[in-house]
């Protein structure tokens, strides 16, 4: 059974933070941060803005544009690194918020591969035959957990939400194949250590800002620029399919020099890679459908077009999912 995207939709802050507003807050300049990173601006969610909110109007979105109801969804997955709360899940809020009275769901945590993880996962409850609509979010309000006063994590992130709705597509057509990885040697090389059980919220945790992004950035970038390629080569390799046949690569808008060196492996060129992090910077399980909605609505993607979504972060995770396009 073939399983695709029959709707996507997303959602952003209206506040661009722009890097030379950055240079009136810490030690950095746009030059550093573009030529190191690709990014130029990032959205950034009011005091009054949830994570919740954002991905509800990028669900609406995708609702419509499948042209279904919120009560045809049958189940909503949510993945985000950054939890309006511990519990109730993210799913339920959400779920509530559209009126998707139809729905089960939960919150599915991977990071940055988070949304690449979730669409394999509702892929999967379709092809049991148990549901036909299965919603997907990605939602970010990433700056809530930045220290603004850490040059090498505050300029990197941004706030965001993109959804898809899956169904079933036909034969040949939608998810192809997909490898997901995990490494939890790697697990302190980018985390938020405070404010759950290990550290719980305390004096010494607001202290030692332990409830902010904490990243060691060369091996993070060491990492991510060895398996974007090798992993979306393994998946493509399970469709019997190599990079040669692919039309479009949609990778984790993590940094430019990790998506560039990993189009270089899999001789893909630029044109052929989707890239707006200049725009939005890091925004993790938003990323990806931020990218593909914007291919979409430049009407980039054709029918039948070979697509690798790769996502890698935080866990260590990493995965990419192959996909064969059908027309939205």
């Amino acid at each position: 059974m073939g399983v695709g995207i029959v709707g996507i939709g997303t959602a952003v802050p209206p506040r661009i933070l722009t890097n030379f507003d950055l240079e009136k807050m810490v030690d950095t300049s746009d030059e550093w941060i573009t030529t190191r990173t690709g990014i130029k601006e990032r959205r950034i969610a009011d005091k009054d803005t949830n994570p919740s909110d954002l991905g509800a109007e990028a669900a609406l979105k995708a609702i419509e544009m499948a042209k279904i109801s919120p009560e045809d969804i049958d189940l909503i997955i949510v993945t985000s690194a950054s939890l309006e709360m511990v519990f109730p899940s993210m799913a339920a809020i959400i779920q509530n918020k559209i009126g998707a009275k139809n729905a089960g769901g939960f919150d599915l945590l991977s990071a940055c591969t988070g949304f690449v993880s979730s669409l394999i996962t509702g892929a999967q409850f379709i092809r049991t035959g148990d549901v036909k609509t299965v919603l997907v979010i990605g939602t970010e309000v990433l700056s809530r957990f930045i220290d603004w006063e850490d040059r090498n994590t505050c300029v990197l992130f941004g706030d965001g939400a993109g959804a898809v709705v899956l169904r079933e597509v036909g034969d040949n057509y939608g998810l192809l194949s997909w490898s997901l990885h995990l490494d939890g040697s790697g697990a302190d090389l980018l985390a938020i250590p405070g404010g759950c059980a290990r550290n719980p919220c305390s004096e010494e945790v607001l202290k030692n800002k332990l409830h902010y992004i904490k990243m060691n950035g060369r091996e993070v970038f060491k990492f991510s620029v060895k398996v974007i390629g090798e992993v979306t080569e393994e998946a493509l390799s399970k469709a019997s399919l190599t990079s040669k046949d692919l039309d479009w690569l949609v990778p984790h808008q993590a940094n430019v020099r990790i998506i560039e060196a990993g189009a270089e492996r899999l001789g893909i060129p630029l044109d052929k890679v989707a890239i707006n992090l200049q725009k939005y910077g890091n925004t993790s399980t938003a990323s990806i459908p931020l990218a593909l909605e914007e291919l979409i609505r430049d009407k980039k993607l054709k029918d039948g077009d070979i697509v690798a979504l790769v996502g890698f972060g935080a866990g260590l995770s990493w995965g990419s999912a192959i996909m064969r396009w059908k027309e939205i």
